[in-house]
């Protein structure tokens, strides 16, 4: 299986928490999108003897492109590589770019998944952020969707300064009303250089208190499940059936491409990530050539990356993985560095895989760290 992300680096304004790669200034979304369909085709020999099983535009705020050009990028990818039989197809959008018209002509392209920007159903919470969308405009947007799209996904955050356990609560279960397969929800965390992070350090805003997210990460945990939802991520909750399939691919290090500005790409081999530049992209492309940069992985590299991904899912680690792909001494180094956590109820070990409990699950990405192989 092998996948491709498109990264759609516009947004209409910037939300004071996000740190991703973008730009408000569209006058070159035309030129993008003739680049992004030039990288498609340049690197059409790297999936050449497989198939392509997602398509995923994220961001930036792919929705902001309009349906022709989504099309048109569709249509390159088709054009160069072997794309299975019912590919899964996400588009990322937020609200305000999702009218009825719009989401009409959405349901009438290959895309047939949505993952609505939502954040919250709350005003307070919505300035904040500085988002672009209300929370009407969040209702009016998923009462629609769900007419024409039977795969959705609704993005939350929690952790958001001043955001109760009920408010998180009523937001959670206003969620759930609309009757979407999917959920994805994070913590807000405070990047650097970002507005929030200034705001916070000025004191317009009170810093975000790990304790009050991972109380909200519990309550949420309780919530998805009672409703049917597995967890099969820590930050993904997915009804039988319609677990992203992009994401699932991630976790579990499939392969996948990286298209457009600041996209990063996985070969199992190695790593490569495009430069961060609209500008620079769209001249190098209009050169044929990549602006991309290639790492290649280590052994310790691998393992560290398998342990960070293995743990935030419910599929685990795989003892016998380590043991056989990195070796004798990678596989006695982990049980050994995994010993306190499974005294701690944090981490057990089930068959041959090493799994995080729900009290270690919010924890993951800390304890993942600590086992990290850091001298060979």
């Amino acid at each position: 299986m092998a996948g491709i992300y498109i990264h759609i680096p516009f947004c209409k304004q910037a939300c004071h928490y996000c740190d991703f790669h973008f730009s408000t200034s569209m006058g070159k979304k035309e030129a993008m999108v003739s680049a992004l369909r030039k990288e498609l085709e340049l690197r059409k020999d790297e999936f050449k003897d497989e198939p392509v099983e997602t398509i995923y535009f994220g961001g930036g705020t792919p929705s902001v492109l309009t349906s022709e050009e989504i099309n048109s990028i569709i249509q390159s990818v088709y054009e160069n590589y072997k794309v299975s039989e019912n590919p899964e197809i996400t588009l990322e959008a937020n609200p305000d770019d999702l009218s009825k018209n719009q989401i009409i002509e959405l349901s009438k392209s290959p895309i047939n998944r949505l993952s609505i920007g939502i954040q919250s159903f709350y005003e307070e919470d919505l300035k904040l952020m500085n988002r672009a969308h209300n929370a009407q405009e969040a209702k009016n947007c998923i009462r629609e969707a769900t007419k024409h799209f039977d795969n959705i996904s609704i993005d939350l955050i929690y952790g958001i300064p001043e955001m109760t356990n009920e408010r998180w609560i009523q937001n959670i279960e206003k969620a759930l009303s609309f009757g979407v397969p999917h959920i994805s929800s994070y913590a807000l965390t405070v990047e650097p250089k970002t507005a929030l992070a200034s705001f916070i350090q000025k004191g317009l805003i009170k810093n975000v208190e790990d304790e009050v997210a991972q109380e909200h990460f519990n309550i949420l945990l309780e919530k998805m499940e009672a409703a049917g939802f597995e967890s099969y991520e820590i930050s993904n909750f997915g009804k039988p059936g319609y677990f992203s399939k992009n994401n699932t691919a991630y976790w579990q290090q499939k392969k996948y491409i990286g298209i457009g500005p600041s996209a990063h790409s996985y070969d199992g081999e190695r790593r490569g990530w495009n430069i961060n530049n609209n500008p620079k992209y769209i001249k190098s492309l209009e050169k044929n050539q990549l602006p991309i940069e290639i790492e290649t992985l280590s052994t310790t590299d691998k393992y560290n990356e398998y342990l960070m991904t293995g743990l935030r899912t419910i599929w685990g680690v795989s003892l016998i993985k380590v043991k056989e792909e990195f070796g004798k001494q990678y596989h006695k180094y982990l049980l050994q560095q995994a010993d306190k956590y499974v005294d701690e109820q944090l981490l057990f070990i089930y068959g041959d895989k090493l799994i995080a409990t729900k009290k270690g699950r919010f924890l993951a990405d800390g304890i993942a760290a600590d086992l990290f192989m850091i001298n060979l």
